[in-house]
Formats: C-alpha cells, sequence, structure tokens
C-alpha cells in the first residue's frame, strides 16, 4: 500500500511509526512530546496573529510553516537515537562519517564520538529536542539557525564520499537553517517577538541583551 504525508502525519501523532514503537512501554512519552511540539507551535502562532495587527503578513505565515516543518524533521530525527545509551542508527550514523569524511582530521573527531556514543547520543538527542522546541514556538531561532547550521554541515563533511548518500539534501538543510537565522525566525509568530513587543524584558538588561542576540 502507497503512503502518503498526511496518513504519516496520523501515524506519528498516534505513536504508530517504528521508532515510536519500538520504544515499547515509553512510546507515549514520545507522543505526548509530539502532541506539546504541534499544540505549543500552533497555538503561538494563533495567539500572535490575533493579537498583533503587524504579523498578518503572507511573509510571517510563509516563515512559519518552513520552520514548522523543520521542527517536525528535528523531532522525527530525535527518535532513532532512543533508546540510551546507544542506539544501532546513530552508531552506524557515527561509523560512515568515520569512513567516508572529507578530511581525516575529521573523521577522528568522529572516531572520538564514536568511542564515547555512550556520552555523546544523549547529547545529540537532547539537542536535537531542542531544535524542534525552538523552531515550533519561535524561541531563540537566530541561535538555533546557526547551531543547526553548523550540526548539519558536520554531516555533510562526515557524509560527502558516501555513495549512499546525497549531499545536496545536507546543503538544503543547511540554506533552510542559515536563511532562518539570518530572517530572525522567531520574529515570524513567535515567542522571539512576543518577548520583544512586550518588552518582558528590562530594557538594557542581561536578559534582554542575551535575548536579542539569540532572537
Amino acid at each position: 500500500m502507497r503512503d502518503n504525508p498526511l496518513h504519516s502525519f496520523f501515524q506519528v501523532m498516534t505513536g504508530q511509526i517504528h521508532d515510536q514503537l519500538a520504544l515499547g512501554s515509553y512510546d507515549w512519552l514520545v507522543v505526548v512530546l509530539a502532541w506539546v511540539l504541534f499544540g505549543a507551535g500552533l497555538a503561538t502562532a494563533g495567539f500572535t496573529w490575533a493579537k498583533y495587527p503587524e504579523q498578518r503578513t503572507l511573509h510571517n505565515a510563509w516563515v512559519f510553516l518552513l520552520r514548522f516543518v523543520s521542527a517536525g524533521m528535528w523531532y522525527l530525527g530525535s527518535l532513532w537515537k532512543l533508546p540510551w545509551p546507544v542506539a544501532h542508527g546513530f552508531k552506524d550514523w557515527l561509523t560512515n562519517c568515520v569512513t567516508y569524511s572529507s578530511f581525516q582530521w575529521h573523521a577522528d573527531i568522529m572516531q572520538f564520538f564514536l568511542t564515547n556514543i555512550a556520552l555523546i547520543q544523549p547529547v545529540i538527542c537532547l539537542l536535537e529536542i531542542f531544535f524542534a522546541v525552538s523552531l515550533a514556538t519561535g524561541l531563540a531561532v537566530r541561535f538555533t539557525g546557526v547551531v543547526a547550521f553548523l550540526f548539519v554541515l558536520n554531516l555533510l563533511v562526515g557524509l560527502y564520499n558516501d555513495p549512499t548518500e546525497w549531499v545536496w539534501t545536507y546543503v538544503g538543510i543547511c540554506v533552510a537553517h542559515g536563511m532562518f537565522a539570518a530572517d530572525g525566525a522567531g520574529q515570524s509568530l513567535g515567542l522571539d517577538f512576543i518577548l520583544r513587543r512586550e518588552k518582558l524584558f528590562a530594557t538594557g538588561s542581561a536578559p534582554a541583551r542575551l535575548h536579542a542576540l539569540l532572537s
């Protein structure tokens, strides 16, 4: 039977895809996370659209849609890095980055990660969940765009010589997240806009300067 995006979305939101089922009795946790991400993203966008007339533009709606879909990508990417401490899929990915890397120095770094995979895998999984939360809600998106760009650039370098990969996939993801950073995509129907618009941090304070930098 042919699959389609609507059916796949239904499966994700009801915990029926392989990476969710593989968690056994804990699969409900990642289903709850999916609903939280989906609900928080839409609620934030809907609230911003309703309250602030200046946000009601095609540009803002389009930017929101792009980062919202990207949040779904990072959510799905985090699933196959479970369970901790070592998932076979993540181990295979690191092995390929050692084998097919563009540069020996990079392969050496990937080998260090592979040797210490039990420590590295939880960090990577949590980082990807952070990306998903940030992009879904529009919080600290400029920071997320930069870090995600570097994250995917590492994949591009590490898998450059893998005959089963099409490296332009990673180029495209890099470009998308680079644009999120350049555009400050959280200013489009996101928490970054609300925090700045409502001046929830005192002007000139450390939190205000930090948020201005991250958003």
